[in-house]
């Protein structure tokens, strides 16, 4: 079934055609979101001024993602190398990268890693789409 001369197609047909597919989705007015997870460390003087005047950081977060255009889906602190965790869900990765920019020329953050999620039910097609690719390894 085609729809506004787009034909029906799977999903790695889809993935092969990723630019065209974009400018297609710009033009039907159809918004693709990606997802990216960003892993944070904070300075000690960052946590210094927060400990001394504490502020509910998810909605910093929450108003940063908007103003890229997205969103927050989910925003922790936790144990370990690592002070905090955000999934942000925001247009591509040229916005991320923006956003990424404008938290980290705060001088908030000791480390800063921003990683694309994939959906796990993405996962078969581009298995498929890889069969078609070729790599030599260095000594082969």
């Amino acid at each position: 079934m085609a729809c506004c001369g787009l034909k029906s197609q799977t999903v790695g047909e889809i993935l092969a055609r990723q630019d065209e597919i974009r400018c297609a989705s710009v033009h039907l007015g159809v918004v693709v979101m990606a997802k990216y997870l960003v892993l944070f460390g904070l300075t000690g003087e960052t946590m210094k001024r927060f400990v001394a005047k504490p502020s509910d950081r998810a909605a910093v977060v929450q108003q940063l993602a908007e103003s890229a255009g997205g969103s927050i889906e989910s925003y922790y602190w936790m144990f370990g190398q690592y002070d905090g965790a955000g999934v942000f869900v925001l247009p591509d990765s040229h916005t991320m990268a923006a956003v990424s920019l404008a938290a980290t020329s705060s001088g908030a953050f000791t480390r800063f890693e921003t990683h694309e999620l994939i959906e796990s039910s993405d996962l078969t097609a581009i298995a498929e789409r890889a069969q078609g690719i070729s790599y030599q390894p260095p000594g082969a």
